[in-house]
Parts: C-alpha cells; structure tokens; sequence
C-alpha cells in the first residue's frame, strides 16, 4: 500500500506544471508541461487550437500538417470534419501564467496571438468590395482594402487565406472599375487598390485579365511616372505580373506614352532591387518582343540606356546582374546600341569580367554581347574594340570557357569571337592570366 501511495505522488509530481532537474553543473532546468508542448513538435505552444478530434496543436504546425494534404488528425489518426482549428484559449492563458510564473528562469510569457482570418471572413469582404466597385462607392472600397492590407500584414497564414479565396482577383477587378470612371476622383483608392494587390502578388490568370485593361494599363503607367516612390514600385511590379506570360501585354505596353521614359527612370533612379529588376525585366520583354522593338530600342539609346547599363553592372546583385546584361544584349542588337557600347570605356572590361563569374547565364549575356561588338569592328578598318577586349584579357577567359563548357549557342559564338581575336593578337600583348582568373570560384 506503501509502494502503491508513492508511485501516485511520483507519477503526480512529474505530471505536474514544472519538473526542476539538475544538470551536470548543479544549475536548475526546467522542463516544459506535457501538456503544454505540441504533439508534432514538442515545443512550447505559442498559439494553442484544437481540432474536432479534442487534440490541442501549435496552429502552425498543424497548420503545415493540413496544407501538406493530411486531412487526418496527427495524433489520433481520426478523419476531421472541420479543418478550421479552434483556439484553445484556457489552454494559452495557463502557458502564459506558467511563462510568468517561471520567469526568473528566463523563461518569456508568450504574447497573446491574434485571431487569424477565416475564409468566411475574407469572402464577407470581397463581396463587400464588389458592391461598393458597383455603386463606386471609393471611400468604402478604400476603407475594405486597408482592412484587407492590415490583416494580410498579421501573418502569412491570413495572407494564404486571402490569396486562396480569391482576393486578387476582386482587387484587379474593382481596380480595373475605378480606372475606368475619373481618374482624379479616384486616385486614392486605386492607390490602396494596387498597394494590396502588391501583397497578393503572383496573380491567377483572370486576375491579369483584369489588371491588364486598357485603362488599367493606363493607371499603372501614371503611377509608374509619378513621384511617389510607393506608387511607383507597385506599379511596376504590377506591370511584371502582366508582360511574364502574355506577349499581347507587352505590344500594348509599348505603345503607351510614358511607358520607357518612367522604366527608365526607376532604372536610373533605383528604389529598391525588386522594383529595378522588375523594370530591366518589362524593358527585356518590350525590346525583344514587341512588333516596334526597334523603335523602342532607338528611344532607349537616346535617353542613356547603355551607359547606365554598364555603369550599374560594375557593382550589382546576381539578379539584377542578369537582366542588366539581357537587356544590353538585346541593345546591341542595333545598329545603334553597338555604336554607344562600343564607345564606352566600362564596355570591355566589365563584359570580360562577368565571363564565368555570377552565373551561366551572365557568361552566355557577355559572350553574345561581346560576339555582336566585335563581329561590327570586324567588318571596319577599327580594331579598338577587338584590341581592348585582347588587353583585358578576352582570349584567355574565352578559351577556358570552352573547357569548362557550356551551351551550344554560347560555344559557337566563343569559338568564333577566338579566331577574330586571334588575328589581331601579334598587335597587343595580353594581359597576365592570373589577374582575369584570381577570383575565379568555378571548378573546372
């Protein structure tokens, strides 16, 4: 009976709200409640629900479990009815009374969680959103989408949930609505509009079909020639989404006044790397896609294209790096584009250098660029391109190139760029290998 008596009171004090242990060292650790820890990871729950099987998870744990495709709960193995969790509040108030209660063991009290949307929430507010496109009621449609902005902000749990019930499609619809009556009247609700939409971004198909409306098109290029740089941004990136996919987009993008001065401009004056790579990206699309690529490319030139290009090409990320040297290729590509690459000083050196450096694809950009200007100096009687290029040590890159490998297209325009070189290398001594090659980080 004894025996029997201090197995409970063993079995109640390891059960209980706080088991104290000594380490090797003597110092005191606690060890979390069972009760409190999560059976999928065995942390400490910040945020407690419970499923319809009565078992309490961390919610994005379970969260994870659900959109993994389990429709099962982890612990019981029971089918859910319901796969919207319930928060355990009695649960969370005793977690955050044991945080204080054990505080001067370091432990911090976890902060209450706010409640996440459900998709009964969210489609209550897209047809909120709906009626008030209908009526044009801007100030409503405004008030709808900051409240949608502050909760998809909360957590990317509410953000999934509105991009999964459809809230980008509403937002490009109710932008495109707005676009269409008068501008002026209704700057600051396409504003919020296209702010939100920037959240939801990348948009389905139908949601494209509305944000690239002809007089949605139109909004997005004024926001893109504005001074605000919020605007801006978010114009831009609306503009990205539009011109990936569909070819139709970027030959009315072209046609736009305004278009290629403000792209420019967000190059020449970066807000941020997402912005100027969403602009080299449009640029990229226009000059190789669009029916007047020519006209476009002429326009570019004009307004410092290439030397901008090269300039930001000295010192930039790997992504921007990328499209940097896409679009001077497709520059070069005229007659004018070589002329101004060919008269810059930054154009050879900098091409070189990003030969086997960065990635495949800038080697493949620099190699085609590089074939264009010197195929142009090899039909004149200057050679200074094709000199420079030997002086800042082309040859030798381009002739490990060709041991390391790559594409075929990128191999034969190597090929061919080492026996234009190679006539003309009895006239420049080329410059000592291991200055191009130092900092190389490639095997081969």
């Amino acid at each position: 009976m004894m025996i029997s008596s201090w197995r409970r009171r063993r079995a109640a004090r390891r059960e209980g709200k706080l088991q104290q242990q000594r380490n090797d060292n003597g110092e005191i650790e606690l060890t979390v409640p069972r009760d409190f820890r999560c059976p999928i990871s065995l942390d400490l729950m910040k945020d407690p629900v419970t499923l319809s099987t009565g078992i309490t998870y961390d919610r994005e744990n379970i969260e994870k479990w659900i959109e993994a495709g389990n429709f099962t709960c982890p612990l019981t193995n029971q089918v859910l009815r319901s796969l919207e969790p319930i928060p355990n509040h009695i649960i969370r108030k005793k977690i955050q009374d044991w945080c204080v209660e054990n505080r001067s063991y370091g432990i911090e009290r976890i902060p209450t969680p706010r409640v996440p949307v459900t998709s009964m929430e969210v489609s209550d507010i897209l047809s909120k959103i709906n009626v008030a496109c209908m009526k044009q009621n801007g100030k409503g449609c405004r008030d709808l989408v900051l409240k949608i902005k502050s909760l998809a902000k909360e957590s990317e749990r509410n953000k999934r949930c509105f991009v999964s019930n459809g809230a980008g499609c509403a937002l490009s619809e109710a932008f495109q609505a707005f676009s269409r009556e008068s501008f002026d009247e209704n700057v600051a609700v396409l504003e919020e509009i296209l702010s939100a939409l920037a959240i939801m971004f990348p948009l389905d198909v139908e949601a494209k079909g509305f944000l690239g409306s002809a007089s949605a098109m139109r909004c997005l290029i004024w926001f893109l020639s504005s001074g605000d740089l919020s605007r801006r941004r978010n114009a831009v990136l609306g503009l990205r989404e539009l011109v990936s996919i569909d070819e139709r987009k970027v030959n009315e993008l072209s046609d736009m006044e305004g278009a290629i001065e403000a792209l420019f401009k967000l190059i020449k004056d970066p807000i941020c790397p997402t912005s100027t790579k969403a602009s080299l990206l449009v640029i990229y699309k226009i000059i190789t896609s669009s029916p007047t690529k020519e006209k476009q490319v002429k326009k570019l030139v004009n307004l410092g294209i290439v030397s901008l290009l090269l300039e930001t090409l000295v010192d930039s990320e790997r992504g921007i790096c990328e499209k940097a040297l896409g679009v001077l290729d497709g520059i070069c590509n005229s007659e004018e584009g070589r002329q101004m690459a060919c008269n810059n000083a930054l154009s050879m050196p900098v091409l070189v250098k990003k030969i086997l450096r960065v990635s495949n694809l800038t080697t493949d950009f620099s190699v085609s660029i590089l074939w264009k200007l010197c195929k142009k100096e090899k039909t004149e009687d200057d050679a200074s391109v094709i000199l420079e290029a030997l002086q800042v040590g082309a040859f030798l890159k381009l002739l490990l190139l060709l041991q390391v490998g790559c594409v075929e297209e990128t191999k034969d325009k190597a090929s061919e760029l080492l026996k234009i070189l190679n006539l003309h290398r009895n006239k420049m001594e080329c410059v000592d290998p291991m200055d191009n090659f130092k900092d190389l980080k490639r095997p081969f």
